[in-house]
This record gives C-alpha cells, structure tokens and sequence, in this order.
C-alpha cells in the first residue's frame, strides 16, 4: 500500500521541520492538527482543591504550562509572589522559562537534569521548605513516588487540564497514515470519530505509553518511535515510508 496522505496529531511545525521535507521527497501531503490542548482551571476550582498560594515556601515546577498556569492563578487571586519563594525546576530549560513571570537574578531557582528522580538531591539540599506541585490533571508515578522518597512537605494542585479538541471538520478517512504522540490523543480520537474502523490506515505512535493506549483502543500499531536506530518520529517515518514505497 502507497502512503498519500498523513495526519500528524500536532501543531504544524516550523518550515526548516523534517515532515516537510519528508513530504516533498516522498510527494505525500502532511497535514498537521492538535488532538489535544491544555485548558486551565478557574480560582474557584483551585479552591475546591482547598490550595491557600499564600502557605507555600517553595514551587516545583516539571513544565513551561505548570509556569504558565501557576502564575495566571496567582494574578487572578491577587497574590504577590513574594522575591523568597524557592524554585525547583526540572531542567534547565523550564528554569530558564520562569524569565518570563519573574527577574531570574537573585532568585532562589534550582534545576535538575532531566528526569524528575534526578531532584531527589535538591530535596535533600532544601528539605524545610513547604512546596507546592502546580500540575496536569495527569501526573506520572514517578513524581509523587521521588517526592515521598524526599519525605518533604508537598501539595500537588491540578492547575489545568490535557482535553480533546473539536476535530468534527475532519474527514478522517481521507488519510493513510495518523500519528499519535500521548494516550490522550488517542483518546481524542475515539471521542472525535466513535465510528472510526482502521481497516487499511496505517498508525504510528510515539513512546510506550501511546503504544499501549493505541493496542487498548484496539489499533494495530504499524510505527513507533523511539527506538535505538530511530530516536525521532521523523527518522522512523521516513524510513518506514521509504520500506514501503520500494
């Protein structure tokens, strides 16, 4: 079966992107939509939750939306961040993205690595502070499982949302190929198209998550990515495309 077009469950990408030279190459149409998107919660919610801002000593923060959706709340319930507050950030590149709520300089802003275990060392540094964990209605195993291991003080508060977005304009039997990227797309897609059958369209998925959320909804996974020899979706696909149009 010839590949002709391709439904990429993200948000178009930059024009230097590898989908578009991949389509040029191959001459198939790619096409690009979110399945899902991030909705924050209200003030009221956040109080349901029983989360005071104001009994909080230090932050910890795994995304640039946790960043994001902290500081929106914090603005709609008049709260002054206070220049004391600790900050505990995942990586480097989320530290760097408090720039944009904050003066970075003189602040009290840590980061790991990468992965969440990796601040297990921060907790130890800074064991007194009372924390609070801004976060998705999702939230992996290993976060509250590194926290506990701390034995610190943490609160976590769902500040938004990962929800499926309206996709009903979509002819989805027009496409050879859909791309996942989470289980919430996936997700989204049973929601969308509750009559959708695979028959010939070919599935690809990104990590073993999305690979179980797929063979849950009872897909069959043609692709996934990453593997040792390809790290990138892009990489796989080209060479799956590649395997097949010989």
């Amino acid at each position: 079966m010839r590949i002709k077009s391709i439904l990429v469950s993200q948000p178009a990408p930059s024009e230097s992107s590898p989908y578009l030279e991949i389509a040029k190459k191959e001459k198939i149409k790619i096409d690009f939509r979110p399945f899902i998107h991030v909705a924050g919660v209200d003030n009221k919610e956040l109080r349901t939750q029983k989360i005071d801002l104001t009994q909080y000593t230090g932050i910890i923060f795994t995304s640039k939306n946790a960043i994001d959706h902290y500081f929106r709340l914090a603005e709609e319930l008049r709260f002054s961040v206070p220049d004391t507050m600790r900050y505990i950030c995942q990586s480097e590149a989320i530290a760097n993205y408090l720039q944009k709520h904050i003066v970075y300089r003189k602040r009290k802003i840590s980061f790991g690595e990468k992965n969440f275990a990796d601040l297990a060392p921060l907790f130890k540094k800074f064991p007194s502070e009372k924390y609070l964990l801004p976060s998705s209605d999702v939230l992996g195993p290993e976060i509250p499982k590194t926290l506990d291991a701390a034995n610190i003080d943490w609160t976590r508060a769902v500040m938004y949302r990962t929800v499926c977005s309206d996709l009903t304009d979509i002819n989805i039997k027009n496409y050879d190929m859909l791309i996942f990227f989470s289980p919430q797309g996936i997700k989204s897609l049973q929601q969308n198209f509750p009559d959708f059958v695979q028959g010939e369209t070919k599935i690809g998925v990104f990590g073993p998550t999305t690979s179980a959320a797929a063979e849950e909804a009872g897909l069959k996974v043609d692709l996934m990515a990453p593997t040792k020899e390809n790290p990138s979706m892009t990489m796989a696909l080209e060479k799956y495309i590649k395997a097949l149009h010989k």
